[in-house]
């Protein structure tokens, strides 16, 4: 069964910034196909769960309350990819919205602004050849 990397709170581990999860019951259904390799960029670089929210502006990642948190996203997404390498996983299935996992992601003003633009673990998953998927983009895995 081929591998692929999930992001952790897509499947119930209490790994959000709020201490909670974003189980996603479709993204499980994906076990019958593949071998689940979990991550969660933001707790594997350091962060606590819970934690302040961030968002990412101008390649800075900063938390709400001000704090320049960018060495902890890089540090997630780096092992990351790693274990992308490790367990040669092609496809990612990584939280939307996300600063970390987000295919699209806020624009860093809080104001819950969507923008074209992958968060700091997508983005290195992706330039290094890694498919990378939402949660709501699984009908195609699923055929």
């Amino acid at each position: 069964m081929e591998n692929i990397l999930v992001s952790a709170c897509l499947v119930g581990k209490n790994v959000k910034y709020n201490g909670l999860n974003n189980l996603n019951t479709n993204v499980l259904k994906l076990k019958e196909k593949y071998n689940f390799i979990l991550i969660c960029p933001e707790v594997e670089g350091g962060l606590s769960t819970p934690r302040t929210p961030a968002e990412v502006l101008n390649s800075k990642v900063i938390n709400k309350d001000g704090k320049d948190v960018t060495k902890e996203y890089n540090l997630g997404a780096r092992i990351a990819l790693e274990k992308a390498i490790k367990y040669n996983c092609r496809i990612a299935i990584l939280k939307e919205k996300s600063p970390s996992c987000g295919t699209r992601r806020y624009d860093g003003t809080f104001s819950h602004t969507l923008i074209d633009e992958p968060g700091i673990c997508a983005s290195l998953l992706i330039k290094n050849g890694i498919k990378v998927y939402g949660e709501s983009e699984l009908e195609n895995l699923l055929k």
